[in-house]
């Protein structure tokens, strides 16, 4: 009788235990700048990979509603067309536009108020962990200092995709996360290096791996002081030589920080997604292998997994 009981303590204690370790992470995927149709899909698998490993859970800080519509270019001038008809397109361009400043505006306003509310260091500091999922531009935290001495302070922070084309104005964040993006060309099918097979975020990545994305050409980036887990030394689209790094991670003071530049499109993220169809240009398994570098990048952000991180890794 005394062994089944201690049996049944020493189990419900490993399940208390089991429980009391899921790390709780906090997922933005707020946009100033131009934002990703993928970002709904990404919120979607995030969620899952926490339910299915039953190692973290995930709040969001959404997307408000409102966010006016910009006009974008100017048009250009058709070559049959009369000088009536383009000054008209001209006119209506020049009305758009102007609603379209005075609306972002009182847009900026909204998302000032909001992150405000969703982002003060006393309602964010016992998460774990934060997660860009393809955010952009300014997010406008009341306090983006505060929030990059909680990762400093031993939280994880992971980013993917335009992650790094965030807070370019604020080299804290920069700094942080170790690179920022320049600009892309067409999407393309690359071939990564693997510079660390052997790292758990890396392991799941078969030799002569290759993904259809939207390849970023980062700027403000020192190998040196990054562990890089997938990079290329040929430009993605035009093929000249040099580096271009895909994806690293790295120590921030007590914090951990895994960023991947892939994930501009639901089917990196998501293996079901219009599947069949002439829509989808990567097959499930790359995506599979996709959300297992995900899970795993969290994983050792948060500490939950080990793996040899020092910088430098890249010839």
């Amino acid at each position: 009788m005394i062994t089944r009981l201690t049996l049944l303590l020493a189990a419900a204690l490993s399940l208390s235990s089991a429980f009391a370790e899921t790390k709780k992470l906090l997922v933005v995927t707020v946009t100033t700048g131009f934002r990703h149709s993928s970002i709904e899909t990404a919120e979607k698998v995030l969620a899952e990979l926490g339910t299915k490993s039953g190692a973290f859970t995930v709040d969001f800080v959404h997307q408000p509603e409102g966010q006016p519509k910009n006009p974008g270019k100017p048009p250009v001038k058709g070559e049959k067309e009369t000088d009536e008809s383009f000054k008209a397109k001209q006119d209506a361009y020049s009305t758009a536009l102007a609603k379209f400043n005075e609306d972002n505006k009182t847009w900026g306003d909204k998302i000032k108020a909001y992150m405000a509310d969703k982002m003060a260091i006393d309602k964010i500091k016992d998460y774990d962990g934060f997660v860009f999922a393809n955010t952009t531009g300014d997010l406008l935290f009341p306090d983006r200092d505060g929030f990059t001495k909680l990762i400093e302070g031993g939280k994880a922070f992971i980013a993917m995709h335009s992650g790094s084309d965030t807070y370019h104005p604020f080299r804290g964040y920069i700094d942080m996360l170790g690179g920022e993006f320049e600009t892309h060309k067409a999407q393309v099918e690359i071939q990564p290096i693997l510079h660390s097979p052997g790292h758990p975020i890396t392991k799941a990545v078969p030799m002569g791996w290759k993904v259809f994305d939207e390849i970023y050409i980062i700027k403000s980036f020192d190998k040196a002081k990054v562990h890089g887990l997938l990079g290329l030394n040929a430009h993605p689209n035009e093929g000249t030589p040099g580096y271009f790094p895909v994806s690293w991670c790295k120590e921030y003071g007590a914090g951990r920080v895994y960023y991947n530049s892939l994930g501009h499109r639901e089917d990196v993220w998501d293996p079901t997604w219009k599947e069949g169809t002439k829509d989808r240009k990567n097959s499930p398994e790359i995506a599979h292998t996709y959300q297992e570098m995900i899970l795993a990048g969290i994983k050792w952000a948060l500490k939950l997994e080990e793996g040899v991180s020092t910088p430098g890794n890249i010839p």
